[in-house]
């Protein structure tokens, strides 16, 4: 994990977080605090790590997302290098 981004402020947002119950919470807390393109953005990287777990193409990806080669990259070495967030949470929401 990176210590960089620990702090009491990101501590408060993850709690924020983590006090959400149903999607209806989320959609009302993520419209509040971000912009639909952020939240677009957001939900984007996810389906590119589902996507590219499943072995998809970056072409593929392109094709179905319309996201850049350089997102998929991005998530590629996150998921490669990374401290296994999308892991987490694709093993905790797709089926295996």
């Amino acid at each position: 994990m990176n210590e960089k981004l620990r702090d009491a402020a990101t501590d408060r947002l993850f709690e924020a977080m983590l006090s959400l119950r149903t999607r209806d919470d989320c959609y009302a807390f993520f419209e509040d605090l971000c912009t639909v393109a952020e939240i677009k953005s957001l939900a984007q990287r996810l389906a590119v790590a589902s996507l590219l777990r499943k072995g998809r193409t970056y072409a593929e990806i392109v094709e179905e997302t319309g996201v850049s080669t350089a997102t998929i990259s991005r998530v590629n070495r996150a998921l490669a290098y990374g401290a296994d967030g999308y892991e987490t949470v694709l093993d905790r929401i797709e089926p295996a």
